[in-house]
């Protein structure tokens, strides 16, 4: 019996909110949505129609995966409280998901054998989240580590190879499809399940600063 199925993905990091169920007999249902700041309304909408579309109650989930950072800091926070919310009220357990490894994982699927690319998503007006994979075979080794880094440093690079909400080519994917969070999980998550679900956090990286009127910042 799998262990990890029927299993439901969540993608919020960015503007894509989406989700998917993966089946017992590893069938993949998906849908998504690029409309702006609708993620806490649209999510749980998402939810009932793929449980619709995939025939699967959501009772019968054996764990939830949830792309867990860097992105965007409401996003990832909605993302994750939807995730413990189901996974508490089923006693499931939540598989984390890298979001820019779900990213690469996707990417790989379309490039060359020994390419290297680059994926880039804003972090702050001058700073973005970095990070240099290759492919191999048809998967992604990371070739530097995530960072981050002044949005400067990427005019240096092959703009063509740049993934992202920073890549200047149009109509290039900037975040993971759920699929591929889905597809993640499903490949690499049986080691990653976390039951104590409490002390979970998104991995924001950078520290989430807030703004007061006077400009005094407020560091969480």
């Amino acid at each position: 019996m799998n262990k990890l199925t029927p299993l439901l993905a969540i993608e919020t990091s960015d503007k894509i909110c989406g989700v998917c169920i993966v089946s017992e007999s590893n069938e993949f249902f998906s849908i998504q949505s690029d409309k702006i700041y609708s993620h806490s309304e649209a999510l749980f909408e998402q939810i009932e129609l793929i449980q619709k579309q995939s025939k699967i109650d959501i009772k019968e989930l054996k764990s939830i995966a949830v792309s867990i950072g860097p992105g965007s800091f409401t996003g990832l926070r909605i993302g994750l409280a939807a995730a413990k919310g189901i996974a508490a009220g089923l006693n499931i357990p939540i598989i984390p998901v890298p979001t820019f490894e779900a990213f690469a994982f996707q990417i790989s699927a379309i490039l060359p054998e020994g390419f290297s690319f680059y994926i880039a998503n804003r972090a702050s007006k001058d700073e973005c989240y970095f990070a240099k994979f290759f492919v191999k075979s048809n998967s992604y080794i990371f070739d530097s580590e995530l960072k981050i880094i002044n949005q400067s440093d990427l005019n240096a690079l092959d703009q063509n190879m740049i993934f992202g909400n920073l890549s200047r080519v149009i109509n290039r994917p900037y975040s993971p499809d759920p699929l591929y969070v889905a597809k993640w999980a499903s490949n690499f998550g049986i080691e990653k399940l976390v039951y104590d679900i409490d002390f979970l956090e998104p991995n924001y990286i950078k520290d989430f600063i807030v703004r007061r009127k006077n400009n005094e910042k407020i560091s969480h």
